[in-house]
């Protein structure tokens, strides 16, 4: 039986012009919870099962990479009991998810400071990484502990000492070198960027990789997003022109 709720998206779909890479901040479990009475933590389990539906319909239809905003530096910030529940949530997601990804053809990626989250999700983690490393079907990329300022001041002191040592010359530096520095060295820039619960700013995530994303926002709360509004998402995405700095007149002869 279809997932979808309005079959008819799928078909509105050019599957040969499917973003690569999305990228989604998954925005609004608590205000959920809030909404129906229940405590914070409810609407992180919520927003797992959505977490499954995404990943679902995203290697269904060939998306190549999904990476999900799952855990902030700022986050750190948050109450105690919030964040050590996050991390049982992570740990039970990874190895409930473990076989699925080894059948799906998955490979599992983190992006982020890893070292800072509880030796047991580190372990948790790393094992997920070793199993599925040869996967090459869709790469999930969790972000954790993850902030995109830290990133590139981490990338900029790595390259600082590079030269210093005299293994890089200051004529080496380019965009290109520098994306090698960064969390996402492996990953193609994302194409599409998702944010849900109707806030309008990205947050610090992937500030210096999202320099020609396109960017979706929607109203609904990530527990309540749904296949069918990921495909919207898409179709969106599909409308627009994306040019690069040339001309629409240049874009339209490329694909001719």
């Amino acid at each position: 039986m279809s997932v979808l709720q309005d079959p008819k998206l799928f078909n509105q779909i050019d599957i040969n012009r499917l973003p690569g890479h999305i990228a989604i901040i998954m925005d609004g479990n608590g205000r959920w919870a809030n909404k129906k009475f229940l405590p914070r933590i409810a609407g992180h389990r919520a927003g797992v099962k959505t977490v499954d539906r995404i990943v679902t319909i995203c290697r269904k239809i060939g998306i190549k990479a999904l990476t999900l905003y799952s855990f902030s530096e700022e986050n750190w910030s948050r109450p105690r009991d919030e964040i050590n529940a996050l991390m049982e949530i992570l740990k039970r997601y990874l190895r409930k998810e473990l076989d699925r990804m080894l059948k799906e053809n998955i490979r599992f990626n983190t992006i982020g400071n890893i070292e800072s989250l509880p030796q047991s999700a580190q372990d948790i983690i790393q094992d997920a990484k070793d199993k599925t490393k040869n996967r090459d079907g869709m790469v999930l990329t969790l972000a954790l502990s993850y902030g995109a300022r830290r990133e590139i001041v981490d990338a900029v002191r790595e390259i600082a000492l590079a030269v210093k040592n005299n293994k890089l010359s200051v004529e080496d530096i380019t965009s290109q070198l520098f994306q090698s520095y960064l969390h996402t060295k492996n990953l193609p820039d994302p194409d599409l960027l998702i944010r849900t619960s109707g806030e309008l700013r990205i947050s610090n995530f992937l500030l210096y990789q999202m320099a020609y994303t396109e960017l979706y926002f929607t109203d609904t709360l990530w527990p309540d997003f749904k296949e069918d509004d990921l495909l919207t998402a898409i179709i969106e995405f599909q409308k627009r022109e994306r040019r690069f700095g040339m001309t629409g007149e240049q874009i339209t002869k490329e694909r001719q």
